[in-house]
């Protein structure tokens, strides 16, 4: 399972670099010089190994991410149509709890997502104890223990939302040191167009970090809608575990 999970992870990270490899040469083809200039570096001799690519492929890359996260988000919200527990007014007996954890160790993924887990270990721990605040106690620790996980899944997008401005900042510092290198140089300070040079690399310099705050700020937005997704679908299993386990199980004597 975790092999086919990094095969999957590795998959969709390599579409996503494609993809902004396509991107890239899309806008280089169809956009104008100028906007060629601000969001690709277009011009600079050491094309297309620029600051501005560099963020493109961070961003995609990040829409990869974002693409996983969104997938395991919708595979929890699916957790619940498929039919766990009774939903029936009953309460649960030994026959019926372990008919349930049975169902749930026979499931080929029942023991990735969150609320086949959740069942499992709360049912464990009443079969063991008996008592029904135990296993409410084991079910609120494992929520915890899923919305500590669930933060965890995000280090990789919360690395890339740093980089990326991170690498504006850097191209801001590139370009700020070799507008005055150029200016440095005595035969450039004699050219006609001595001050368009200088003012189009601070030019450059300065929308690298503009377009990577942009960029930055876009992608926080998506990693916020999509988290809250994910968190939300553990809210809602925790529900249902309250409403169709916990409050139905009886205490042994």
């Amino acid at each position: 399972m975790k092999q086919a999970k990094l095969f999957r992870r590795v998959f969709v990270y390599l579409i996503a670099f494609v993809a902004a490899i396509v991107c890239i040469g899309i806008m280089r083809l169809t956009f104008g010089e100028q906007l060629k200039e601000i969001l690709l570096d277009a011009d600079a001799p050491f094309w297309p190994f620029t600051i501005q690519n560099i963020m493109w492929v961070a961003l995609f890359l990040g829409f990869g991410e974002l693409f996983l996260r969104w997938s395991a988000a919708a595979d929890e919200e699916n957790q619940l149509k498929r039919g766990y527990l009774p939903t029936d007014a009953r309460k649960l007996d030994s026959e019926t709890i372990d008919k349930i954890r049975a169902g749930i160790v026979s499931r080929k993924y029942g023991k990735e997502a969150f609320l086949p887990r959740m069942i499992q270990r709360t049912l464990d721990q009443f079969k063991v104890s008996g008592k029904s605040d135990q296993a409410i106690s084991v079910l609120n620790s494992s929520l915890e223990l899923y919305m500590h996980e669930i933060d965890l899944r995000y280090s990789m997008l919360r690395y890339l939302t740093w980089l990326i401005p991170s690498l504006g900042f850097i191209g801001t510092v590139m370009g700020i040191m070799f507008a005055l290198q150029y200016a440095g140089v005595p035969i450039n300070a004699e050219s006609e167009d001595f001050l368009y040079q200088v003012t189009s690399r601070l030019g450059v310099a300065f929308t690298t970090t503009l377009v990577a705050l942009i960029m930055s700020a876009f992608l926080v937005l998506l990693q916020s809608i999509i988290q809250s997704k994910e968190e939300r679908a553990l809210n809602e299993a925790g529900q249902y575990c309250l409403d169709n386990l916990i409050l139905r199980l009886e205490d042994k004597a």
